[in-house]
C-alpha cells in the first residue's frame, strides 16, 4: 500500500496529505465506493452536511476493517445555520446522520458574507471543539478578509481553508495568506471536475515524461505546493492512481509550466466567496 505523507495542523492534528472527496457518494453505492477508498489507503474522508451522505461516510466507518481512530472524518456546516443555536444543533445533528461520536474535522462550509453570521459560526464551532464535538476546526472558501475578522473577533485560527484549487485557478494569493497564518489549504476539484483541464496538452507533455496520467501530476503538483487535495473517483484503479503521487518529482521548471496554466477566470463555476452564498 501506498505510504501517504502527512501534514500537522496548527492545533496538533495530523492529516494525511492526500484525502477522498465523497461529494455525491450516497446510499448504499456511496457506501461502497467509501469503503473501496478505505480499503485502497485513503483515511480522509470529506464529507458535508449538504452533501446528504453523512450517513453513507458514517456506514462505511463502521463496515470497514479499519480502526476509528485511524480514519479522518470530515464535515461541513451549512450556510442556513449560521446562527450560533443552529450552528450547534446542527454539528450534533451531523454527527447522529453519521453515527459518530466525533468529527476530526469540522468547517464552515461558505463565509455567506451578506447574512454576516459567519463569526457566531465560528464561535459555535470553538465552544463544539471545546466539548469535545470537533478535533479540529477551519472554514471553506473564505477570503482573507474573511479570516482576518473570525481571527481578531473569538482569538481562534482556523486549522484549514479548504477552496477550489487547480492549475486552471492556483489560488496562489490565497495560499501565500495561509501558509503565512499557519493555516493549511485544502483543495476542493483538485481535478478541476475533470473538464479540459485533463486534457490539458502542457501538463500530458509533463505526464509523458514522468510516465504518469494527468491527473497524478495535477495531484503531485497540489503536494508540492504545500496544498492537501481531495480528489474523488469511484474507480477503484482511479483511487489507486490518485495515491500513487509520492513516488516521483515535478521540477521546478515543469512547476512554473503548470502555475502559468491559472488564469483570474478559472473558477470551474462563478463561486466567488466575495458574493456566492451556499445555504
Amino acid at each position: 500500500m501506498t505510504t501517504i505523507p502527512s501534514i500537522t495542523l496548527n492545533d496538533g492534528l495530523t492529516l494525511p496529505a492526500i484525502g477522498f472527496g465523497t461529494y455525491r457518494l450516497n446510499g448504499a453505492s456511496g457506501v461502497n465506493t467509501i469503503l473501496s477508498a478505505i480499503d485502497t489507503g485513503y483515511r480522509l474522508l470529506d464529507s458535508a452536511f449538504n452533501y446528504e451522505n453523512e450517513g453513507a461516510v458514517g456506514e462505511a466507518v463502521r463496515r470497514s476493517s479499519v480502526p476509528r481512530e485511524q480514519l479522518l472524518v470530515t464535515s461541513k456546516l451549512p450556510g442556513r445555520h449560521h446562527t450560533y443555536k443552529e450552528a450547534l444543533a446542527t454539528i450534533q445533528e451531523s454527527l447522529f446522520r453519521a453515527g459518530l461520536d466525533y468529527y476530526d474535522l469540522y468547517l464552515i462550509h461558505w463565509p455567506n458574507p451578506s447574512k454576516d453570521l459567519y463569526v457566531e459560526a465560528w464561535q459555535a464551532l470553538i465552544d463544539a471543539k471545546r466539548w469535545g464535538l470537533i478535533r479540529s476546526i477551519g472554514v471553506c472558501n473564505f477570503l482573507p478578509e474573511h479570516l482576518e475578522r473570525i481571527i481578531k473577533e473569538t482569538g481562534v485560527t482556523p486549522s484549514v481553508d479548504q477552496v477550489e484549487l487547480h492549475p486552471y485557478f492556483n489560488q496562489e494569493k490565497q495560499r501565500a495568506w495561509d501558509r503565512e497564518h499557519g493555516i493549511v489549504t485544502e483543495s476542493w476539484s483538485p481535478l478541476a471536475r475533470a473538464n479540459q483541464l485533463l486534457k490539458d496538452a502542457t501538463i500530458k507533455k509533463i505526464a509523458d515524461a514522468h510516465n504518469k496520467s494527468i491527473p497524478q501530476i495535477i495531484l503531485r503538483w497540489h503536494f508540492q505546493l504545500g496544498a492537501l487535495p481531495l480528489p474523488k473517483s469511484s474507480s477503484p484503479k482511479r483511487q489507486l492512481d490518485n495515491l500513487s503521487v509520492f513516488d516521483f518529482s515535478l521540477t521546478d521548471a515543469e512547476m512554473q509550466t503548470i502555475a502559468g496554466l491559472s488564469r483570474p477566470d478559472g473558477r470551474t463555476f462563478d463561486q466567488d466567496p466575495a458574493k456566492y452564498e451556499e445555504f
